[in-house]
């Protein structure tokens, strides 16, 4: 495919999604850079700012098998990955897949299943598949996880492990928008909830084909350079118990790359990566509570290491 036709399903995905999520150009810019690049994402924010609409509008922008799990305190990790049952006929076990196997999972609320089940979301995250019984089973070639979780509720919740919170390559937070916008969004449901009249303007093969035009995206040595020196740098950082480590240096590079193609460009520029410097690396960040309470937080951080850190000519 060329970048031309690549930029093309971009722009029509995204008018597609932006359709229904009024306002959050930039969030659907970065979650789609996500997808593309092979990334999952965790939207973090508060009830009602359309964490689980724009998951919804992605997949059915799509035309993706789509499955949604309510995280809970009582949820099983089979209830995720399935189980193997006796089948009294065959006398064999016969595996049943759980909702994990889909194109498009919606983890939600995330946060609020026990470390036990959020652990069985680490394998397929990390390498596209699951293991049950000892047997392998593959995701597919498009898996793609969508996480959402509230930042200030935490009565009844689990904190996700640094292991986990590594495996999302953006962090995304879609805030309230304005009032014209919040107008506007009740106006266009006063018959029906636009979602349910979203069509596809693409397919799995549309996709899959972005995703490799992405890999074919440049990136100069020094840009490469630059992007490890802004993570490794989270590392050396007063106060930071637990910096960035390899796979943030890798996702800022993949995403970076599907950001130039989504603008047409064949190489990535410096802007690309400073744009989603804090996405990809401020939530892998463990800061000391000293930090903390003098009112820092890791975005303010990495806003200090993208001017403190020089710039490739």
């Amino acid at each position: 495919m060329t970048p031309d036709s690549a930029h093309t399903i971009y722009r029509q995905l995204f008018a597609s999604i932006t359709s229904i999520m009024y306002g959050q150009d930039d969030a659907v810019r970065k979650l789609l850079a996500g997808l593309c690049s092979g990334g999952h994402v965790l939207l973090e924010d508060f009830p009602g700012t359309g964490k689980t609409t724009l998951a919804k509008a992605l997949a059915a922008s799509i035309g993706l098998a789509f499955k949604r799990i309510q995280f809970t305190p009582d949820l099983m990790p089979t209830d995720i990955l399935g189980m193997s049952v006796y089948d009294q006929n065959a006398r064999s076990f016969e595996f049943r897949p759980g909702p994990i196997f889909s194109q498009i999972l919606l983890a939600d609320e995330i946060n609020r299943a026990s470390p036990r089940t959020q652990s069985a979301m680490l394998e397929a995250m990390g390498e596209n598949q699951i293991s049950i019984d000892g047997q392998l089973h593959d995701l597919g070639p498009l898996f793609f996880v969508v996480a959402t979780q509230n930042p200030v509720e935490f009565r009844g919740t689990y904190p996700l492990p640094e292991a986990q919170m590594d495996r999302f390559a953006l962090r995304l937070s879609l805030g309230y928008v304005d009032a014209a916008t919040e107008a506007a969004m009740i106006d266009a449901q006063h018959q029906q909830h636009p979602l349910s009249q979203l069509r596809a303007s693409t397919d799995l093969a549309g996709i899959l084909a972005v995703k490799q035009a992405v890999q074919q995206v440049y990136i100069k040595p020094e840009l490469t350079r630059y992007a490890v020196d802004l993570v490794r740098a989270t590392r050396q950082l007063p106060g930071v118990q637990l910096g960035a480590g390899p796979r943030a240096s890798i996702a800022l590079v993949k995403t970076a790359k599907a950001l130039a193609l989504f603008e047409g460009s064949e190489f990535v520029k410096p802007e690309h990566l400073q744009e989603l410097a804090s996405s990809v690396i401020a939530h892998r960040l463990v800061l000391s509570s000293q930090v903390k309470y003098s009112g820092a937080s890791a975005e303010s951080l990495i806003a200090q290491l993208l001017h403190d850190t020089p710039i490739p000519a």
